[in-house]
């Protein structure tokens, strides 16, 4: 029956957060906020459905384990090292004020203890290091001035709470007479704990997961890296530390290995449902009677973190070289609290170090600034300007169609990109050797930021939105060229095109044909079945192998094109098994990578930079608003230029650390 009662319990927070992530989704607000929502809901203050959180301690510790093992994986000693001024810099001065300021307004004002005090203060004083690279990502901001100090300060924080979570454990069951020496001995535990793991995803991690790769077999991966994760929270446990520590420091084991681009994708199932329990644990800890009693507190104190963040951290970032738009930018983009609070006042929690119904207000105060955030980034640059009308603000990419409009407003004749795909790219490159103009739409940010890194003329827009359209200068457009994969988008950009113009051509590719008649009817010009052309260019080249004159073989393809893929149709079916990689290597791609001040990189020829022994190439460098495509080895790197590498994921990363540190 006991199993039965958890099958349930954990039935309704699955149940309640796929309903509450949905919605929210539908709003553009982190998903973290629906699950916290469904912990109120379903917990001991409201309908009661688990009056036990406590049954679902395990399911805590496990979503607060994959917490900080996903914040590990995107830790990057590489861009710590680039960014070092600014992470040990800022970074330490935003840590060290924000505490203290915190701290003594916790100890002195409302007099709670110093050891209360300096976890909370600790809590507040860090910022969502997720939810700040997703929505710098989202609006293309990651690589502008703001944005690199934020990355570099989020660096710092996630150094500062790696030594809050030795330092809470230590905390706990302390006189004042061993404290110095509890928390000496934590440090040099961690120090050494830091150092062995570090030494080991150095050396034997690559081997095994190179070893387990070789086998092509996905349950095998997943299951090692649960492993390693679950082996080192254990190992953390075991000595007296806490095992999220133990998970931060695995996950920046593994984010240095050449393998961290595969466990990110193979893991982040499992991470995201942990994290979601995790999330609606923590959100059964609010008790809404004493929140509502209290809500014009929780609504003054969110405000009071949001401005004097924005404030301590602006005049930070201004005294130390920012200029003050950017400094502001800053202040906004970091001004919330974020995931390492709640781990911090979860981890005090189970330490008895901290009351329940403190804990439960200061969550609400970090909800409610987390809530604000993607509206604080997003209108960022609008605040700026409000504030320092005379010292306008740059932006990286347009983030409205009003905005768009204007970046392409000279544009004329050009091809407008729906998808920028694997598709959508070879075409771009093939235009681009004509000179021709290319426009490219797509709704993936990362890609995005990636491509605009890399030199490409791409936005952010949904390409089936009329307004994006119309804003992308379809009325003066030569051509639309639908890559994306899915049918159901293909055929909604179609629809949205022929409302806008009636005679502009629009090709489409598709996987196979077999909704082609349906987009000949919305109005396309060409569709282009990708597998049925494949196959058509393999037949080609084997009849060309037999000498078959090849005006014959283009009558044949042709006539194959013109009878709409008749003779292509059907084919026998088997069973085939999805392998991580056919060969057991990571696939070619593409990486921008910024040069920034403090690189190594700076300053020098690409022939000292001794690229070719990381087995990459450089495709372009990006200088201001000039591309220059295959530089010589005698071409000098300067700060602020973008170069395109070309090369596997792991020898990238390797090239990356070079042009980085040296």
């Amino acid at each position: 029956m006991e199993s039965a009662n958890y099958f349930n319990q954990v039935m309704i927070i699955l149940s309640g957060s796929v309903v509450s992530t949905a919605l929210l989704r539908r709003f553009r607000l982190p998903p973290v906020l629906g699950y916290l929502i469904v912990g109120l809901l379903i917990g001991p203050f409201v309908f009661q459905l688990i009056p036990n959180p406590d049954d679902l301690h395990f399911l805590s510790e496990f979503g607060l384990v994959f917490l900080l093992f996903s914040l590990g994986l995107e830790f990057s000693l590489a861009k710590m090292s680039a960014l070092r001024k600014t992470v040990f810099g800022l970074g330490s001065a935003q840590v060290v004020l924000c505490s203290l300021f915190f701290w003594s307004i916790l100890h002195f004002a409302f007099g709670l203890s110093s050891e209360a005090s300096l976890i909370i203060a600790g809590a507040l004083g860090l910022s969502s290091t997720a939810i700040v690279t997703q929505e710098l990502t989202r609006w293309n901001e990651l690589n502008s001035v703001h944005g690199y100090s934020a990355i570099g300060i989020l660096l710092f924080q996630d150094l500062a709470a790696v030594v809050f979570l030795i330092v809470i454990p230590a905390l706990a069951g302390t006189s004042d007479n061993s404290f110095s020496f509890a928390i000496g001995l934590m440090l040099l535990k961690g120090i050494a704990l830091f150092a062995a793991m570090l030494a080991v995803g150095k050396w034997l991690m690559p081997f095994m997961f190179h070893e387990i790769s070789k086998t092509r077999s996905e349950e095998l991966f997943v299951m090692t890296v649960l492993l390693v994760v679950l082996t080192a929270a254990w190992i953390t446990h075991a000595i007296g530390l806490s095992m999220a520590l133990g998970a931060f420091i695995a996950g920046m084991m593994l984010g240095e290995s050449h393998f961290k681009h595969q466990i990110e994708a193979d893991i982040r199932p499992f991470r995201d449902i942990l994290l979601g329990l995790f999330f609606v644990t923590v959100g059964m800890q609010l008790d809404p009677e004493a929140l509502i009693t209290n809500l014009h507190w929780v609504l003054l104190a969110s405000i009071g973190l949001i401005i004097s963040k924005t404030l301590m951290i602006s005049v930070l970032a201004h005294l130390l070289g920012k200029d003050k738009p950017s400094a502001l930018r800053t202040g906004l983009v970091l001004a919330q609290g974020g995931e390492f609070g709640f781990a911090l006042l979860t981890l005090a929690m189970a330490n008895s170090l901290l009351d329940p119904a403190i804990s439960s207000f200061i969550v609400a105060i970090i909800v409610v600034s987390i809530a604000v955030t993607p509206f604080l980034i997003r209108f960022n640059g609008h605040i700026s300007l409000h504030f320092y009308p005379d010292k306008p603000y740059e932006e990286t990419m347009p983030h409205t169609s009003d905005e768009l409009a204007e970046a392409t407003s000279e544009l004329k004749n050009h091809i407008i990109v729906c998808g920028f795909g694997r598709v959508g790219q070879t075409i771009t490159r093939f235009m681009r050797k004509e000179d021709l103009p290319i426009l490219a739409l797509d709704n993936d940010p990362i890609r995005v930021q990636e491509a605009a890194g890399g030199g490409e003329n791409i936005f952010y827009g949904d390409s089936s939105s009329r307004k994006i359209l119309d804003a992308a200068g379809l009325s003066r457009a030569s051509l639309v060229v639908v890559t994306v994969n899915k049918y159901e988008q293909s055929l909604k950009i179609v629809h949205s095109v022929r409302s806008i113009s009636s005679s502009v051509p629009i090709v489409v590719r598709t996987q196979d044909d077999s909704r082609l008649e349906d987009l000949k009817q919305a109005g396309a010009t060409e569709v282009v079945p990708e597998a049925l052309e494949g196959s058509l260019m393999l037949v080609t080249h084997v009849m060309s192998q037999m000498h078959i004159p090849f005006r014959r073989i283009a009558r044949m393809v042709q006539q194959a094109r013109e009878e709409r893929y008749q003779l292509l149709h059907g084919y026998f079916h088997g069973g085939h098994s999805q392998l991580l990689d056919r060969e057991g290597n990571p696939l070619l791609r593409l990486h921008p990578v910024h040069i920034s001040d403090n690189c190594y990189a700076n300053g020098k020829q690409i022939n000292d930079l001794r690229l070719s022994q990381c087995r990459v190439k450089i495709v372009n460098v990006q200088r201001k608003d000039d591309v220059i495509e295959h530089p010589d080895d005698e071409f000098i790197l300067k700060s602020g230029d973008t170069i395109t590498l070309q090369g596997l994921a792991d020898h990238i990363e390797q090239a990356e650390s070079r042009l980085y540190g040296g």
